[in-house]
């Protein structure tokens, strides 16, 4: 995913179950006062819950494309990095639902996304 790694995004764990993606602070990357912006943090998300879809695809499905997302921000990120963690909800033939909560270093909740991802075939 181009974005992702222009971003900075890294993969660091990836099943079917569970993907595990993380994206460090940086200032290029944040809004005023140094906090993460929103932004950076739906890519993160709809990177890693991508990863998620793509992994549970159904025989014959040659890829995804994310056609819903609904996010709710809970704190803000001035340091560190934060790890999207991203599972499945419910995996169907035409639409795969992913949840995927974002965390930073210290292991609070700063955001939670579901995502509805479009079965490309």
């Amino acid at each position: 995913m181009p974005l992702a790694g222009l971003l900075g995004i890294e993969v660091v764990a990836e099943a079917p179950d569970e993907v595990r993606a993380r994206l460090a602070w940086r200032e290029e990357l944040c809004t005023a006062g140094g906090v993460l912006h929103g932004g950076a943090l739906m890519a993160l998300a709809d990177s890693a819950g991508g990863v998620c879809a793509y992994l549970n695809l159904p025989d014959g499905a040659v890829g995804t494309a994310t056609i819903q997302s609904s996010t709710n921000f809970l704190r803000p990120v001035r340091e560190g990095y934060v790890e999207a963690v991203s599972r499945p909800l419910k995996v169907g033939r035409t639409v795969i639902v992913v949840e995927t909560e974002i965390v930073d270093a210290g292991g609070h909740a700063v955001a939670r996304v579901v995502q509805s991802q479009a079965v490309l075939s």
